[in-house]
């Protein structure tokens, strides 16, 4: 087994890493300035990061986690997560935005080299069309109440999904329905006939994800579009590969969110801080420690299954529950100043507080983790 590096925490935290875990950190630099100048007024109007999703296209971000024979840029998902934490040192909504497409498309390289015969197809397209997949996953992944009803040649979908971040801009919904006791997976083109957009995302915080409601009025599915299916209320194979690849990326996102928060509140302050600072960065090192020793657990050669999930989703509950108490030490660092609408600690503040609403919950992480140490893999959420 490698040996983990430290990072060194600076103003662009972690950076000492192996020799190429920062292979694409500077093209996520590059996007996050373009992200950061205009965070603020979509923040504010809760509109899509359109701007920063311009430049991703332009610098291939989207392809990150494609395969380099495929057309993508070949990233690892520890390169994936270390450039995440770094466009959400410059603005959580972008980053949280373009984690569900990333995700998913590590989750494709995965089906891939398990022998998903549609894997190739979906990773060429993010390649070499720009194809972004939006999910459905947070709003009803191991109940859907959507309904899938068998038609000629396939099956007519209805039913409403909340939560699609970047539906704005992605082309496809990645989602699920419910067919008597089983759960079909597939993917909505969002430009299909029957599926609109619905603009309900007025939220506390990550506002310019524009993670809208997607509504499916008899949506033909055909029947080889079919993915995958499962037991209703189980996670079997789909739900497992999504939640794998799912966990290190938004634990990194909110880890970045942090990361940014601490830069604040070391640069804005005096020596009398120093204390809150060092709990910062304590909490910072143990949080991305979590995540890195979780894919060096997983190996190169993982099976997503129950004991995997376990492993990835105690390293994000340490994240997110980090990130929130590093936001609130550099507030408290920065005292009133931080109370402002103009301080970048109070979106902050906002944002970083969405990451315990992911699945699986910081609490229901830690019951899945007793139920599986006890022979138990059911749900629990």
């Amino acid at each position: 087994m490698t040996t983990l590096e430290t990072p060194r925490v600076t103003g662009t935290f972690p950076t000492a890493t192996r020799h190429d875990d920062t292979r694409f950190v500077a093209m996520a630099a590059r996007i996050g300035e373009v992200a950061s100048a205009h965070a603020q007024e979509h923040d504010r109007d809760a509109t899509f990061v359109t701007e920063a999703y311009e430049v991703m296209r332009e610098e291939g971000y989207l392809a990150l986690a494609v395969p380099e024979e495929l057309g993508g840029l070949g990233a690892t998902m520890r390169q994936v997560c270390y450039a995440q934490a770094e466009l959400a040192r410059h603005d959580g909504a972008t980053a949280l935005a373009v984690t569900m497409h990333l995700y998913l498309t590590l989750m494709q390289g995965y089906r891939r080299r398990k022998g998903a015969p549609d894997a190739e197809g979906v990773l060429r397209r993010v390649a070499e069309e720009g194809l972004v997949i939006a999910t459905s996953g947070g709003s009803d992944w191991l109940w859907p109440t959507t309904t899938a009803t068998p038609v000629d040649g396939g099956f007519l979908v209805c039913g409403r999904k909340a939560f699609c971040s970047q539906s704005p801009r992605a082309n496809v919904v990645a989602t699920s329905a419910v067919l008597g006791e089983e759960v079909l997976h597939f993917s909505a083109p969002l430009n299909a006939d029957g599926v609109r957009i619905e603009e309900t995302w007025d939220t506390l915080g990550m506002r310019g994800t524009a993670s809208h409601d997607v509504v499916m009025e008899d949506v033909f599915i055909p029947a080889e579009k079919i993915a995958a299916r499962r037991p209703y209320g189980e996670f079997g194979a789909p739900l497992f590969a999504a939640t794998v690849h799912f966990a290190p990326v938004c634990g990194a996102t909110y880890f970045g969110i942090a990361a940014g928060a601490r830069d604040v509140a070391v640069r804005s302050t005096s020596k009398s801080a120093v204390r809150q600072i060092g709990l910062m960065d304590y909490k910072l090192r143990t949080a991305w420690w979590s995540l890195m020793g979780s894919i060096e657990e997983l190996g190169d050669d993982y099976t997503a299954d129950a004991q995997s999930l376990i492993t990835v989703m105690l390293a994000k509950r340490q994240a997110v529950v980090e990130a929130v108490e590093v936001v609130n030490l550099a507030m408290e660092v920065l005292g009133g100043r931080s109370f402002f609408k103009r301080s970048p600690l109070e979106r902050a503040y906002r944002d970083v507080r969405a990451g315990t609403f992911h699945p699986l919950t910081p609490e229901a992480t830690l019951v899945y983790a007793g139920k599986v140490a006890q022979g138990d893999p059911g749900v629990t959420e």
